[in-house]
């Protein structure tokens, strides 16, 4: 397997290699190497974002940041690796050195994440961040440059291996090369959430921040909001065959011409139908989010520790009855501020501080003269479909609170835990003093917040029915399922938009400049990802619908003015266009070459006739003497 081309000459030289089901023998090779390339690459991207927010520490706004211009840096250096393999090294040697260089950046990656390098303290936390980032930045550019600068070889180079009557074949390569891309990714994406439960890292885009405010139980079968990503490969799997051996010939046979430009014009329109999709999923699921307070509002929930009903009064409202170890069920919002709050007969009145943009619990004790205590709430939904947890001691002695994965911690009495994040399902809380214990179960949904308050007169013996639980946000109510349609449009038209670009950047590029073409295929996903980041993080659109609506019609812009474009290209075949050059240019010498053989000849004559004087004159010398 070596380059069919020299780069220096632009000269193709298809060498002969063995055939395997009608295919060369290199090309099993190169689909399994991209399979292997793609799943590491997106194993590593799976985990970044976090690995940003949670180990570097770093706020959402530059981890977003940072991952998107990583991501557009990917597609920027292929113009590189074309321009290196194109007129200098070769395809072949270029995946050969950009790999090793790619090996390296992942290893300096790995390194980047290891905390005990500068755990001096061993408290499990990295007490230098400057080196870990400056070696994952340049662990991040090598990645960059590595994968990017081979991005363009590998499909040219397979691209290559094919001879000029094996059309079919290279269009079924490309397929198949694709499907790989896809399969890496699916099948790292399945094992980097297995992996996430020793990581606590998972990837993130728009449609999985999606999914994580939406229910992922399909009965026999429960997703995470991360898995949810995963139809989109699968669904490549299963469209690429079914396009390539029923779709196209199907229509091929009804007599209409669906060339590849058309077919990618029919692409980035489906594109476009399924950001209309989410779109109207992202309406449905704001139907069902909680309402937060403004930065100027505050919102406040009252619970009632004592063991008597109490009566309360807020600002502008009706009286208010509160029952022993019950809640008020819903926040009240208010202006931001200090609040009068009486409570009982006669009535105890304290003036309570509301601080904006925050939710505020207050705890209303069984002795009203005793201090009222005011806690913060979570004022956004769970991320990653996780379900917030806290505890309120309302006993007269510390308890402990655990689960077999979490540990609440002790809690003191008429006092409350930190929030703990659980995962989907039934979960078993042991609660224990000194002396006693008994166990509580909860099943949660996802994205829900709860508040469990536990009782003065708390009977150990019938755990489940003494403790109060509190809803505070309540689980996803729209379900994951109404991703589905945005996720098959998207895949559909990605199979016709990218795998037949794939296929015609090569087949209408000369053969000395695939990689080049290749590379400005790919350079089109970076400014993609510049889009995003753009609109994403510059924007600041506050409606996430509106944000879909605005991206499907963009696509919709781009689709008109391709198929305009579209209309008047003209399809050409570089290998008869260079066949014909070399033709003229053998032509040429052909005719240097006669012209200078009649030139050679007339001066050979003229040579003759010169000399032809000079003899005669010696032969007359000659004969007088």
């Amino acid at each position: 397997m070596t380059d069919n081309e020299d780069p220096k000459k632009g000269i193709e030289r298809r060498g002969k290699s063995k055939l395997i089901f009608g295919y060369p023998l290199s090309i099993f090779f190169i689909v399994v190497n991209e399979f292997c390339e793609r799943f590491s690459y997106y194993g590593m991207r799976a985990v970044l974002v976090l690995y940003f927010k949670y180990f570097l520490r770093w706020d959402d706004d530059t981890a977003t940041s940072i991952y998107h211009t990583f991501v557009a840096l990917c597609y920027l250096t292929p113009i590189l690796g074309a321009i290196v393999a194109d007129s200098w090294l070769g395809k072949f040697k270029t995946i050969i050195y950009l790999s090793i260089v790619y090996a390296i950046g992942q290893v300096l990656m790995a390194v980047s994440a290891i905390h005990d390098i500068t755990d001096l303290d061993r408290d499990g936390n990295p007490d230098d961040l400057t080196f870990h980032i400056a070696l994952s930045m340049v662990g991040l550019f090598l990645i960059a440059l590595g994968t990017g600068g081979i991005k363009p070889c590998v499909a040219a180079f397979g691209g290559d291996q094919f001879s000029d009557d094996q059309a079919k074949q290279r269009r079924t390569f490309f397929s198949v090369f694709y499907l790989c891309i896809n399969g890496g990714s699916l099948l790292s994406t399945i094992i980097t959430p297995i992996l996430r439960v020793t990581l606590t890292f998972e990837k993130g885009s728009r449609w999985t921040l999606q999914a994580t405010t939406m229910d992922g139980n399909f009965g026999l079968l429960v997703i995470q909001p991360d898995q949810m990503q995963t139809v989109n490969p699968i669904l490549i799997l299963t469209l690429v065959p079914i396009m390539d051996s029923l779709i196209y010939p199907l229509i091929a046979k009804c007599g209409l011409n669906f060339t590849p430009l058309k077919r990618m014009t029919v692409g980035m329109f489906l594109a476009a139908m399924a950001f209309v999709c989410a779109g109207l999923v992202q309406i449905e699921i704001d139907k069902t989010l909680p309402i937060f307070p403004s930065a100027s509002q505050s919102q406040l929930k009252l619970i009632n520790t004592g063991i008597n009903p109490v009566t309360v009064n807020l600002p502008d409202m009706e009286p208010l009855v509160l029952n022993a170890a019950q809640s008020s069920g819903e926040f009240f919002t208010f202006e931001a501020g200090n609040i009068s709050v009486s409570i009982g007969n006669p009535a105890e009145t304290n003036k309570i501080s509301l601080e904006p943009g925050k939710r505020q619990t207050l705890l209303i004790p069984s002795n009203l003269t005793a201090q009222w205590l005011v806690t913060d709430d979570v004022i956004s939904k769970p991320e990653e479909g996780n379900n917030a947890v806290r505890f309120i001691n309302g006993m007269n002695m510390q308890l402990n609170v655990s689960t077999p994965t979490t540990n609440f911690g002790s809690i003191e009495q008429f006092r409350y835990s930190h929030y703990s994040l659980l995962k989907y399902g039934q979960t078993t809380f042991t609660i224990k003093t000194a002396s006693e214990s008994c166990q509580y179960s909860k099943e949660f949904g996802f994205g829900s917040s709860f508040t469990f308050f536990i009782p003065s007169n708390l009977v150990w013996t019938s755990c489940q029915e003494s403790i109060t639980a509190i809803d505070d946000i309540k689980a996803n109510a729209a379900h994951m399922a109404l991703q589905i349609p945005q996720y098959f449009f998207i895949t559909a038209g990605e199979v016709m938009f990218s795998v037949t670009g794939l296929e015609f950047s090569y087949s209408q590029a000369p053969s000395n400049m695939k990689a080049v073409l290749q590379a400005g295929w790919l350079f089109t996903v970076a400014i993609g990802n510049f889009i995003v980041l753009i609109v994403a993080e510059l924007a600041k659109i506050p409606e996430r619908w509106a944000e879909y609506i605005l991206f499907a019609s963009l696509l919709v812009a781009v689709c008109v003015i391709f198929s305009i474009m579209s209309y008047f290209y003209t399809y050409i075949d570089p290998a008869a266009i260079e066949a014909q050059f070399k033709k003229d240019v053998d032509d040429e010498d052909d005719d240097k070459d006669y012209k200078s053989q009649q030139q050679n000849k007339e001066v050979e004559m003229v040579k003759k006739d010169l000399n032809k004087p000079h003899n005669e004159d010696d032969n007359k010398v000659q004969t007088k003497m």
